[in-house]
Parts: structure tokens; C-alpha cells; sequence
């Protein structure tokens, strides 16, 4: 802790010119000498203000839940770390490495929605409604600081256990912008909280985030689905404590997973590397021979559905290995059963949308 303190010290200077570029960047917005583009349809936003590890990824799924079977939607990403450039409509027969990992999930999950990568999303979303027109809304993945659009519903995310009210900017911290721009939120939402949750922590950060009268402030928990082989999702895994884990993953952070995960098995080893990694030839070879050295009959290997999408492009590898490799998927649930709640915050908007 002391040594951490003393680097965020030392890295304060840089953060401080980091800051002052954000904030001329702003200034320019704020005083409309540069304007976000507002469209003729629904459009909205769902960021943090730090860098990766809030959940951005389950809680569009949760809209796209919420949304799909009653209107037409598109999702509209910048597929980060993609190798290909410009505007695409993502087909469930990609790879990650042409769209990008969560682009790619969507649409494997969702093949009936429209889910679109593009740098520049003031170029994308009239591209979106020129190819379908019956699009009636777009979601907008992790787009919080791109303020060249102007979103009609912003949803700010924070972490439970690193909420941005402690933390710092870029270097020192993870912030990519000051504090303050949670003021731009329209509804708040502080994930990956525990499974159970008392008044009193909701006290807590309403009381340390202190929403604007205008916004919404609630809380969110992940829930876990039985594992399915990544080769065919038909076949699940049933876990028990006689079981040895290998977790192969690459996200922002484990920790929720594995509190989830430690009970359930008996040991877990996890081979970690940083977030949206491809995965190499050397790294699968890693995987099998940890995965051979685990001297358990029964054991299997775990992994995200965010990695599973960059893992397929090693499927002839896992095939012919007979690697057990199985994703675990999750869920989005609210706390204080205020799911009704916030499922109408979202209606009500699209319900009184105004061109």
C-alpha cells in the first residue's frame, strides 16, 4: 500500500497534464464550441469513467434482453484491438480478431440483432439507419468520453470495489477523466456488488457518490450459469468440490469470478494475462501442459465468454487436444429488487423520445 502510494506520488505531475487536456477537451463541449452529434433515434450510452472492469459488456446484454423482442436495436462498438479499420456489421461467423471480442459475443448470442464496430460512431449510427432503416434504438458500448455524440440516455457504471470516488487519473490512477464528469450520467449504476447487499452500503454510496436530483443511483450483482463446452454450448458442466479448476483468462479483473468460483471447486489455478490478449500458439501449448500436470481425474478448464470469443480461433487446437474447456456465462441482477425499476427508466425513455 505504501509502495503504491508513494508511485501515485511520483506519477501525479503527468497525471495533472492528462487532467488539464481532458478538461480543455470538455471545456470546448461544455461551452459548445465543439457539439455532439444528436441523432433522430434513441441512442444510448453505457461507460465508466475508468479504465476496463466495470461490466460494460453484461449490462448491454441485459438490455439487449430487455429491448430485443419488442424493437428492432443495433449495438455499435469500436471493436477494440480488432485487426480490420472502419465501419463493419458484425456476422456470427467472424472472428474476434475482425471485430472484436465482445462485438462477437453479442451477435453469437444475439444472431437476431444488428451489431455493428466502427471507430468513429458519428459516421456509424446514419450508416446503421441507412442499411436498416427499422432500427428503432442503439446501444453504445463503453462511449462515456466520446462526447462527439450526444447520447439521449447516458448509463455510467462504477465498481463496487473501486468505485471512481477513490480513485485517480491516468497514469496514477485508472480515471480517464476527473470525478466530476459522472455529472453527465443519467443513471448510475455501481456493479459487481456482493451477492447480498444491506441498506446500509446503499446508504453509503449514495452518500459518498451524492447523484445529481435528475439521476439514478442503483446497484448490480453478477449471476453465474452452469459452464458450457465452447466447441458445442449443448454440453454443460456440472461442477462439484472434488474438482480442479485451470481458469484461463484475459479481462480486466478476476477477482468476482473467482470469489464465485472457490467454493465450488476444490483448487483452481489461473493463468492470467492482460485484458482483450490474443491468445498465442505458445499459450495454448501453456494451457495444455498445466492442464496435463493437474493430477486430479476430474478436472476442467474454465474461461470467460469474452475470452472464449478470442479462444476460437485456437478451436483446432482445443478439437484435437480434447481440451475441456468450458465458459462460464453471466448475468446482470439488481439489488433491492429494483430491476422493475430500472427496466422502466429505460422504457420510459425510448416511451417519451422526442426527434
Amino acid at each position: 500500500m505504501i509502495q503504491q502510494k508513494l508511485v501515485q506520488i511520483l506519477l501525479a505531475p503527468f497525471s495533472l497534464l492528462y487532467g488539464l487536456g481532458v478538461s480543455l477537451r470538455n471545456s470546448f463541449y461544455d461551452r459548445g464550441l465543439l457539439k455532439g452529434v444528436e441523432f433522430d433515434l434513441p441512442v444510448i450510452s453505457v461507460g465508466n469513467l475508468s479504465v476496463g472492469g466495470a461490466g460494460k459488456t453484461p449490462h448491454i446484454e441485459y438490455l439487449i434482453r430487455l429491448l430485443k423482442d419488442y424493437m428492432d436495436i443495433a449495438t455499435l462498438s469500436r471493436g477494440y484491438r480488432r485487426k480490420t479499420k472502419g465501419y463493419l456489421e458484425v456476422k456470427p461467423e467472424m472472428d474476434a480478431e475482425q471485430v472484436g471480442d465482445e462485438p462477437l459475443q453479442f451477435k453469437r448470442k444475439f444472431p437476431e440483432i444488428m451489431v455493428t464496430v466502427s471507430e468513429s460512431r458519428t459516421f456509424a449510427i446514419p450508416q446503421i439507419v441507412m442499411e436498416r432503416p427499422d432500427v428503432k434504438a442503439v446501444l453504445l458500448d463503453d462511449a462515456f468520453q466520446h462526447r462527439s455524440v450526444k447520447p439521449g440516455l447516458n448509463i455510467l457504471l462504477t465498481e463496487y470495489s473501486r468505485p471512481f470516488t477513490r480513485d485517480y487519473l491516468l497514469p496514477s490512477g485508472r480515471l480517464r477523466e476527473w470525478r466530476s464528469a459522472y455529472e453527465r450520467a443519467d443513471i448510475i449504476i455501481v456493479t459487481k456488488c456482493p451477492p447480498v447487499l444491506g441498506e446500509e452500503d446503499r446508504a453509503r454510496f449514495r452518500e459518498e457518490i451524492e447523484p445529481l436530483p435528475h439521476q439514478r443511483l442503483y446497484f448490480s450483482y453478477y449471476e453465474y450459469g452452469q459452464p458450457y463446452y465452447i466447441l458445442n454450448a449443448r454440453y454443460r458442466l456440472q461442477m462439484n468440490p472434488d474438482m480442479d479448476a485451470l481458469l484461463i483468462s484475459a479481462i480486466a479483473r478476476t477477482d468476482y469470478l473467482l470469489e464465485y468460483l472457490r467454493p465450488r471447486l476444490s483448487t483452481i489455478k489461473a493463468m492470467e494475462y492482460a485484458d482483450h490478449h490474443y491468445f498465442s500458439k505458445y499459450d495454448l501449448g501453456q494451457l495444455k501442459a498445466n492442464f496435463d500436470r493437474m493430477e486430479n481425474d476430474k478436472k476442467v478448464i474454465l474461461t470467460t465468454e469474452k475470452d472464449a470469443m478470442r479462444l476460437q480461433i485456437h478451436h483446432p487446437f482445443i478439437k484435437e487436444n480434447q481440451l475441456p474447456v468450458f465458459a462460464v456465462p453471466v448475468q446482470v441482477r439488481f439489488h433491492f429488487s429494483e430491476s422493475a425499476q430500472f427496466d422502466d427508466d429505460i422504457r420510459q425513455y425510448l416511451l417519451n423520445f422526442k426527434v
